[in-house]
């Protein structure tokens, strides 16, 4: 112990006699590296900050509400490119019970500009969602509902809960660039154990379905189970009003080209927004114009032109 410690002030006296050097050889060459530290150092030192949360359902092993908070962190790496992983953290479940209800929270934190590309288009942000779904599932070996909806507020609980929940996660980390090894596609994530909540699981781009531009990072994402392109549908959105222009309801007209069936359809309606997912073919979000009153909204779909209609009264 008492040799190594003494290689170590070794090392640490050489490295200042260096930068004594430099500062008087090259000032300016050294008041870069001095700032190229510090502005390191202040992102290493970052806190997380919240970006949106999403409420779903855990189905397995037990049945509870779950809101993921997706944060953006600059200590989480970049992608060095497009055809680099793209790295995310996991906090640990926090179990949350209150007077009527109870339900799971769970941080994810992504690199600021993967959120920020994703904010962009709505299939960019709608992959980052699952990619984030299908690593809590691996992680926590939960079975989670393929609905979700955004909520109204940025985050589920406190931001000093969260920022806790997450930087608790790295305070024995000792060398990022390790964790940074491991490179897992979808798949791997999938058929593979994280026994160590602490690392960074990360998905890698296909290069065969790689394009030159950042924005299309999240969107060009797959795997090998994940074949099937789930497309937007068409739809028509409209508030109906009295004869008196008083605006009574919203009706949304969706087409659902080859479906036969409304068994296939997956519905959920909150006051302002409205999620429809179809057997892995279609995904719709909607923000609601007006607040709906969700215990009167009804729907009907008409076989013959495979068109859902949803009929929302206002509140």
């Amino acid at each position: 112990m008492e040799t190594s410690s003494k290689g170590l002030l070794t090392q640490v006296t050489q490295f200042w006699n260096l930068l004594d050097d430099l500062a008087e050889s090259d000032p300016e060459c050294y008041e870069k590296f001095i700032q190229q530290q510090l502005k390191e150092g202040k992102q290493l030192c970052a806190a997380p900050e919240p970006q949106l949360c999403l409420q779903t359902r855990i189905l397995k092993p037990k049945e509870k509400i779950l809101f993921i908070n997706l944060c953006q962190w600059t200590r989480i790496p970049a992608p060095q490119s497009a055809t680099h992983p793209v790295p995310l953290t996991v906090g640990k479940p926090e179990d949350t019970t209150e007077i009527s209800d109870a339900y799971t929270v769970i941080d994810v934190a992504y690199n600021p500009d993967v959120l920020q590309a994703a904010e962009k288009n709505q299939v960019n942000k709608n992959q980052l969602i699952q990619m984030a779904m299908k690593c809590i599932e691996e992680q926590f070996q939960f079975t989670l509902s393929h609905s979700y909806h955004i909520t109204k507020f940025r985050i589920k609980g406190s931001i000093q809960r969260m920022k806790q929940n997450l930087m608790g996660i790295q305070t024995d980390s000792i060398d990022l660039r390790e964790k940074m090894r491991r490179e897992l596609t979808l798949g791997q994530i999938r058929s593979s154990t994280m026994s160590n909540p602490d690392h960074f699981p990360q998905l890698l781009l296909p290069k065969d379905q790689v394009s030159g531009k950042a924005v299309c990072l999240i969107e060009e994402i797959s795997s090998t189970e994940i074949q099937v392109e789930i497309k937007i549908p068409a739809y028509e959105l409209k508030i109906v009003h009295d004869h008196n222009e008083k605006p009574l309801k919203t009706e949304l007209k969706v087409e659902l080209p080859g479906i036969n069936s409304v068994s296939l359809c997956d519905l959920s309606v909150s006051e302002d927004d409205l999620l429809i997912e179809v057997s892995e073919k279609y995904r719709l979000h909607l923000n609601l114009p007006k607040p709906i009153d969700t215990e009167m909204t009804t729907a009907k779909f008409i076989k013959e032109n495979s068109t859902l209609i949803i009929t929302m009264p206002l509140v």
